[in-house]
């Protein structure tokens, strides 16, 4: 694999930045913002959308409620 593609995105907290040590040293904090709330927000709206549109297998799927 190419050592300049982006592999991962992920939205970490400073522990889960901590966690994962000095190795890790490509990070670009984001500032709170109002409009990183509704980024967020619109990100889980999106996942919701695909989780109910169709099933992949990479989505984990509650168990039938009975």
């Amino acid at each position: 694999m190419d050592d300049d593609k982006i592999v991962a995105v992920g939205l970490l907290t400073q522990r889960d930045v901590s966690v994962l040590g000095p190795t890790f040293h490509r990070l670009w904090p984001v500032e709170e913002t109002p409009c990183f709330s509704q980024l967020l927000l619109a990100i889980d709206d999106a996942d919701r959308e695909i989780r109910n549109s169709k099933p992949c297998s990479l989505v984990e799927h509650a168990p039938p409620e009975n």
